[in-house]
């Protein structure tokens, strides 16, 4: 009788980590309306900062740039907290043709993270034109 509710739990458990596992917010794109959501996880998985990946979620409306927004990440939080503040918002309002072209300065202090959400965000926006 517990061998029978062990298998029935670790099933469950197994279900609910599929399930997990295929949310919606992990699609590399998403639609909701006319915005689209590019999610740089998968698209840029062997760009590094200085700890690690640096992915982004950037939404786009009308072919224009609303926001980009960091996914969790291991970069030093006191550095990438500056890159948030700082480089996160350089691309808003632009075109995504702009915006893949543009040349954006770093963060002193942050090079390596800099760095990395810059070829994200050129990956992620380079995906979108492909896949939109």
């Amino acid at each position: 009788m517990k061998i029978n509710n062990i298998y029935k739990t670790l099933a469950a458990l197994a279900f609910g980590i599929v399930m997990m596992s295929a949310m919606p917010g992990d699609e590399p794109i998403t639609r909701n309306g006319k915005q689209y959501v590019v999610n740089t996880t998968t698209i840029s998985n062997g760009v590094k900062g200085y700890l690690g990946n640096t992915p982004l979620k950037i939404y786009i409306t009308n072919n224009k740039i609303d926001k980009i927004e960091a996914l969790p990440n291991k970069e030093t939080p006191k550095y990438f907290l500056k890159v948030k503040n700082q480089l996160l918002n350089k691309w808003d309002g632009m075109t995504v043709n702009k915006a893949i072209n543009a040349k954006v300065d770093g963060v002193t202090g942050a090079t390596y993270s800099s760095d990395a959400v810059k070829k994200n965000v050129r990956l992620g926006l380079e995906y979108y034109k492909k896949h939109k």
